[in-house]
């Protein structure tokens, strides 16, 4: 099973398959590279068009360790964590692929480092962009709590908000820790690593399900950014193949 350590010492999990263009799939909160990517069909489609696929799980997530203290998660922590995955594999450059959490991290990594070939951004809108540029709302830190709260309940039937409620179901249908999780959403993730969405360098691509948010905003502010629409949800969208059919036409265009 692939590892390595990262910056501060936290084991990461990582998978690899192919050969060709390198492309790193960086997965959704409570989720892994398996549930993310290689269930759906993404990862073989990715492999049979000639890419080399590496997954990373994240820190909480997957193979990957989980601590529950929460200042393993803030100051950009998952970002770093790309980086040494980069270093790691030796990789002058690679096309990036996220989705929700994934998405955000790939974007934020693709703002500082210029090994960014293509950059495909799924299940995120214009609240992501805000938020990239520091403009985080007291809304978006009492959900998160709401969430934290909710991943710790000990009786699920007491959780009361329903956003929070189906980020419980998820974890417990993925079989997640639940404290690590609950610990990403206390962290101060990305305190002080406010960033300029145009230092965006190469062509990026927005993907949503036609029933989550609305990639256009996004992709208009990116430099060279276009989006696309799929059939589904913020859970299902991937699963449709439009979604892998899109990224895999994307990233022949840098052949």
């Amino acid at each position: 099973m692939p590892m390595f350590s990262s910056f501060d010492g936290v084991k990461l999990h990582y998978e690899t398959e192919g050969e060709g263009s390198p492309v790193v799939l960086l997965h959704g909160f409570g989720a892994s590279t398996r549930t993310n990517w290689v269930e759906p069909g993404i990862w073989s489609a990715l492999v049979h068009a000639g890419h080399r696929v590496i997954g990373l799980d994240a820190r909480g997530h997957g193979e990957s360790e989980k601590p529950h203290d929460p200042a393993f998660y803030a100051d950009g922590a998952m970002v770093r964590d790309v980086a040494e995955l980069f270093d790691h594999l030796a990789l002058g450059t690679a096309s990036v692929v996220g989705y929700s959490m994934g998405a955000g991290t790939a974007l934020r990594f693709a703002m500082s480092d210029r090994r960014v070939r293509l950059l495909v951004l799924g299940g995120i809108g214009e609240n992501m962009a805000r938020r990239v540029g520091g403009q985080a709302s007291e809304e978006w830190e009492q959900r998160s709590k709401r969430i934290a709260a909710a991943l710790e309940a000990d009786d699920p039937s007491t959780i009361d908000d329903p956003t929070a409620r189906g980020f419980r179901r998820f974890a417990d249908r993925q079989g997640a820790d639940r404290l690590a999780l609950a610990a990403i959403q206390r962290s101060h993730r990305f305190a002080g690593s406010a960033g300029d969405i145009s230092m965006v360098q190469g062509p990026a691509l927005v993907i949503a399900g036609d029933a989550d948010v609305d990639p256009r905003p996004l992709a208009a502010q990116l430099p060279a950014g276009r989006f696309t629409v799929v059939s589904g949800d913020h859970l299902s969208a991937v699963g449709d193949p439009a979604f892998a059919a899109a990224i895999v036409e994307f990233l022949a265009e840098d052949r």
